[in-house]
């Protein structure tokens, strides 16, 4: 039973190398996003579950009696199971939703609904109870994906940087934390279509294609590999690496047939003033990141935030590789995580 106010958070995620390539069987470098979604639990004596999520402007209530009164023979303690199409719509039901609800509205809904039913939750987490927190995110994802990979509720749970090859996810072991811009080009895109245009593109040129995908596979390793030797102090000359293997990674993407003119935009201004960028996810458009060196004055990164905004993008300054599902106490939160949460 919750007795006190309890304050959770969570990474995004971003690839970092190995788009495309992934799907074809090659190495995929996937890091925690230190830009984090935060969670807060309080207890309260009126008998209704509230939930709100004031991005995506969801509030609901419902009666703790009416839920706990729901047929919840699928809650076996600890144990992570599936959820059945017979129970999603059961939680569709409960959920009351409108018609005219949006998918991702729906979708975040039944989520939480089926997660609050199946987790006790803890105030202490042992690495069992990240394995578990992980399963269970993986079910969540499973309700509103179908078939995820599994990448996003694993770079979640744990933070740092995860290498995915074929199905098989592990941590990087010294993996640093890394400043970053994360640029939103505001441009729509559809993930299916361009990894069906890569796949298109590889039946008609193999011989030419192949040997791009094996060698963002080798950008993704070799990556992998100066971070682990980066650890707690890493060199100028790594980071110097870790530039050349962005500039290269995206001149491969773009010779796969997704890249975008707002991509190519922000690479030349962040180029303009000595810095390096990629995309990341399926591109097309979306979102880019730009990898910031130490010692990088501040007001060179605020002018290079300037320049992508007057582009018509979405800039911020954040960093890679961050802590992944971690307990707060109140008075560590950032002021402005602390005014959100109490505007709820």
């Amino acid at each position: 039973m919750l007795s006190e106010v309890l304050l959770v958070s969570a990474p995004g995620k971003v690839i970092l190398h190995g788009e495309h390539a992934v799907v074809h069987g090659k190495v995929a470098l996937a890091v925690a996003l230190n830009l984090r979604t935060f969670l807060r639990l309080e207890p309260h004596s009126n008998g209704k579950v509230d939930l709100s999520l004031p991005n995506i402007g969801i509030k609901r209530a419902w009666d703790v009696a009416g839920l706990q009164s729901l047929d919840t023979s699928f809650l076996e303690q600890g144990d992570v199971t599936t959820p059945t199409p017979e129970q999603v719509e059961k939680l569709k039901d409960v959920a009351g939703l409108p018609d005219d609800c949006a998918v991702t509205e729906r979708l975040a809904v039944l989520a939480f609904l089926y997660l609050y039913l199946s987790i006790c939750q803890k105030q202490r987490w042992t690495r069992e109870d990240l394995e578990l927190i992980n399963k269970w995110a993986f079910q969540g994802e499973r309700v509103i994906h179908g078939n995820p990979s599994g990448v996003d509720n694993a770079v979640s749970t744990w933070g740092g940087a995860l290498r995915y090859h074929q199905g098989k996810i592990s941590s990087l072991k010294r993996s640093p934390a890394l400043q970053i811009l994360l640029t939103n080009t505001k441009v729509p895109r559809n993930t299916r279509a361009l990894v069906a245009g890569v796949r298109n593109r590889l039946l008609k040129f193999p011989e030419i294609v192949a040997p791009l995908l094996t060698s963002i596979d080798a950008i993704s390793l070799e990556c992998e590999r100066v971070l682990g030797e980066m650890g707690e102090a890493p060199a100028p000359e790594q980071y110097l690496v870790l530039e050349e293997l962005i500039d290269m990674n995206q001149h491969h993407l773009n010779a796969l047939g997704v890249g975008h003119a707002s991509l190519d935009q922000l690479c030349q201004v962040t180029r303009a003033r000595g810095l390096h960028s990629k995309l990341t996810g399926a591109g097309g458009g979306g979102c880019g990141i730009t990898l910031l060196k130490p010692g990088l004055e501040q007001p060179e990164v605020e002018a290079t935030k300037q320049a992508l905004t007057s582009c018509g993008f979405d800039c911020l300054e954040t960093s890679i590789g961050a802590p992944g599902v971690s307990i707060h106490s109140a008075t560590s939160l950032d002021s402005r995580v602390q005014q959100a949460l109490d505007g709820l």
